[in-house]
């Protein structure tokens, strides 16, 4: 039998969704092209070893608590996970990066013209400015998997530079949730209550 193989990084959700002051939440997701979506009826939450994940479990509940809720509004209903046609994982990952942008000023007169400024001549000298900003990225995996045959049918991936500890965990997480999984299960209209 195949396993589920889950890569949790040290990760804090708390990071992940931020103010509006940051930029929006990226999403991208792919699916398995065969696979039949509309056999599937029932799901189970997998959760994620909490001693391989640093995130809370507020935050942990949080997001459990939107996954419930979108399959639900897709007309899936929770089961055990013995019984569930469907299993769904999230995963959180924060990273450390850097941007580093560049300014060179040119000595002398130059605007458009730079680097011929005037006053400098031709061979103007000048020098250059490095600015660098530390950031996180955070991103919120969403697994879909097969319960009998352990493949992975759908992904979705949110993914947000983040500058801010989040404000509204509450409201933030789930409209986050839900715009990750728009497009599950693809090629089928969502399920009317």
């Amino acid at each position: 039998m195949k396993k589920i193989l889950l890569v949790f990084l040290t990760a804090s959700v708390a990071g992940f969704i931020m103010t509006s002051c940051g930029p929006t939440i990226k999403v991208t997701s792919d699916y398995d092209k065969n696979a039949n979506f509309s056999q599937y009826k029932t799901f189970a939450l997998i959760t994620p070893d909490p001693s391989k994940q640093s995130i809370s479990q507020l935050n942990q509940n949080r997001i459990d608590n939107a996954i419930v809720a979108e399959m639900n509004k897709k007309g899936f209903k929770q089961a055990t996970v013995e019984a569930a046609d469907l299993l769904v994982n999230s995963v959180t990952i924060l990273k450390d990066k850097q941007s580093v942008s560049s300014n060179t000023n040119y000595y002398g007169y130059g605007g458009y013209y730079r680097p011929y400024g005037w006053g400098g001549g031709m061979g103007a000298t000048g020098y250059t400015t490095y600015n660098v900003q530390e950031y996180k990225d955070g991103s919120v995996i969403i697994e879909v998997v097969d319960a009998k045959t352990k493949n992975l049918l759908w992904e979705g991936i949110g993914n947000k530079e983040i500058d801010k500890p989040i404000k509204d965990p509450d409201t933030k997480i789930p409209l986050a949730i839900q715009k990750i999984m728009e497009s599950f299960p693809p090629g089928m209209a969502p399920a009317k209550k």
